[in-house]
């Protein structure tokens, strides 16, 4: 399900948007902004914003009048089948409303919400009310092969009529089912004779016609095992799965994982495949395949010296599908690859088999506000399983930790964290690695892929990474003080600890004879008091003494403070290690404002395109 909204109105109903919000994972508080404070996404416009989050899937908790809702969803009612879950809650968390979605989620999402708060949920779907299930909204792990055939299948069983139910998989899994007065294994054609409609519900892995009277559930008992050369292409293992499944007379809905071995782990085809299906990719290591080698049908001595079991694709399958599976379809080749099917007695469920390829997203979070972060930063945060950051770096991040383990970590200890992000990612985990700024710009990233390169740990190399880009302190000091950067311009760091001090003086003079804007990182520490100093000689060789220059301090947190100065004036008692040292080129200009402070920009040159010398 997609992050979930919940929308407060006013100050009367913000304590039970909080309480929803602490107790539902991956749920974010939206607030009007003129009556709500602290929110984690504010808006103004009340319908408006209503309907961009219907547009977008998103699922959505009022805590305010249902005709609120009711009002502003209308003119966007068209499709059932695509809505996703809108439900209305009272101020004081008495009643919980599905109003929208109900077997997309709403009913069950007021349940949990009823729970939460110790009220009630109003579910009116008549299915819900009389015998506690939606056969259109089945338990996970089910999926409906014909939604067409819902309605009538209800209908019968409303009127009282003889519904059949056959079940050829997961029989042990059909409690849900069986809250409802079906006639067991009772065909069509012996209900319609009973006076009944003829309606018939069939639980199955194989692949059924589609029929207006029986609906279709398909259980997922099914694990797809895949073995495949190294770049197999994506077509061709998706196609060697699909004929598999089709000459195997099996339902493509029951398959509930794909599975390899975990050096597999980053093979685009297996995942390709996952997606294709719609199901998670999970991944074993070598000793549970090898532990299957009794239950193989087509064990190679070859494949084990290879991989250290005697089979992938049929091996991952057995083993997905448990001690009580049985394999269903033994390994068939493709010119690069190999498929074999399991079949489970009971549903299988993904998250409790193998791994995920381990996903690390190595984060900037901007200056440190919340209004500075970008949404992408905030949705990676949010998915995340685990924290990784500087202490300090956690701090800033406020609602966003709740509930997730945190890995938190002192100045110096970068290589630390970064080896413990990369550990957690390799154990399937979803990682964010926090930095501030941006995390490619003196922060984490590179450390990121020098210790993967270093360790020529495999795990460590099919871990699954992405960079989420952050507003360098650079950028946001710029920003706030005008356009400085508007121009050709480098940063240097003038911290020496990983860096010899004669290298950043040769980029020092470097920046000086080339004129750029000079961005310093890390101008000072406790111990370091001279290198700022030393730059701005240089500097001073080169450009004027008039010089503007930005001190950016604590950007983005609590005493935040931007001054002017010039290069001439530049002291280092100005400066601490929470700021950053804008100094610009020979063409800067500082312009007065009306409030006694100054405009900074560097020009970039219209005025000679233009051909205006004013």
């Amino acid at each position: 399900m997609a992050m979930i909204a919940i929308v407060v109105l006013g100050p009367s109903g913000l304590a039970t948007g909080r309480r929803i919000a602490a107790a539902l994972p991956g749920a974010e508080l939206h607030g009007f902004a003129p009556r709500v404070a602290e929110a984690d996404v504010a808006f103004d416009e009340t319908a408006e914003h209503l309907r961009d989050l219907f547009r977008t899937g998103q699922p959505i908790i009022g805590v305010c009048a249902a005709g609120v809702l009711i009002r502003s969803l209308a003119p966007l009612l068209a499709d059932k089948h695509s809505e996703p879950p809108v439900v209305a809650v009272a101020e004081d968390g008495r009643v919980a409303v599905p109003l929208l979605g109900g077997h997309h989620g709403a009913n069950d999402l007021a349940g949990r919400i009823a729970e939460i708060l110790d009220g009630v949920a109003a579910v009116t779907t008549a299915g819900d009310r009389r015998f506690g299930l939606a056969l259109d909204a089945p338990p996970p792990g089910w999926r409906v092969a014909n939604e067409g055939a819902v309605k009538p299948v209800t209908a019968a069983l409303l009127a009282g009529e003889a519904v059949g139910l056959s079940v050829e998989a997961a029989e042990e899994d059909c409690g849900w089912l069986r809250k409802a007065p079906f006639t067991e294994s009772a065909t069509p054609t012996a209900i319609a004779r009973q006076g009944g409609g003829g309606c018939h519900v069939l639980v199955t892995d194989r692949s059924a016609a589609p029929d207006p009277q029986t609906l279709v559930l398909h259980p997922a008992t099914l694990a797809l095992g895949i073995g495949c050369e190294r770049h197999a292409p994506p077509e061709e293992v998706i196609g060697l799965a699909r004929r598999c499944l089709d000459e195997s007379g099996l339902a493509p809905q029951s398959v509930a994982c794909v599975v390899s071995i975990a050096l597999k782990a980053a093979e685009p085809a297996i995942h390709a495949l996952a997606a294709e299906l719609g199901v998670p990719a999970r991944f074993f290591d070598a000793a549970t395949l090898k532990a299957e080698a009794p239950r193989l049908a087509n064990p190679s001595d070859l494949v084990f010296r290879e991989t250290g079991c005697h089979g992938v694709a049929e091996g991952a399958a057995l083993a997905a599908a448990g001690a009580a599976g049985r394999l269903v379809l033994p390994k068939i080749r493709s010119a690069r690859a190999t498929c074999a099917i399991a079949q489970s007695p009971h549903i299988i469920d993904p998250e409790a088999i193998g791994r995920a390829r381990g996903r690390l997203a190595i984060v900037g979070i901007g200056p440190g506000d919340a209004a500075a972060r970008t949404p992408e930063a905030t949705a990676a945060l949010k998915a995340a399983t685990d924290l990784v950051g500087y202490r300090l770096y956690l701090d800033l991040l406020g609602d966003l930790t709740r509930g997730k383990p945190l890995h938190g970590y002192d100045l110096g200890e970068e290589t630390a964290r970064v080896r413990v992000a990369l550990a957690l990612a390799a154990a399937g985990r979803e990682v964010a690695l926090v930095c501030s700024g941006d995390a490619g710009i003196y922060a984490m990233g590179s450390l990121v892929y020098e210790q993967i390169e270093r360790s020529g740990d495999p795990d460590w190399e099919r871990v699954d990474i992405v960079g989420i880009p952050g507003i360098s302190a650079m950028q946001a000091a710029a920003a706030r003080i005008g356009a400085p950067l508007g121009h050709d311009f480098c940063a240097i760091s003038l911290s020496d600890l990983l860096t010899p001090w004669d290298v950043i003086e040769q980029r020092l003079k470097a920046a000086a004879a080339g004129d750029f804007v000079v961005a310093f990182y890390n101008p000072v520490s406790q111990r370091r008091r001279t290198q700022l100093a030393t730059a701005r000689e240089i500097l001073l060789a080169a450009r004027p003494a008039e010089t503007p220059v930005v001190l950016a301090r604590n950007l983005g947190r609590e005493g935040e403070r931007v001054t002017v100065t010039t290069l001439d004036s530049l002291d280092p008692e100005m400066v601490d290690m929470l700021t950053l040292v804008l100094i610009g080129s020979s063409a800067t200009r500082a312009v007065p404002r009306p409030d006694g402070g100054a405009w900074v920009y560097t020009p970039r040159g219209y005025d000679r395109k233009n051909g205006d010398s004013a």
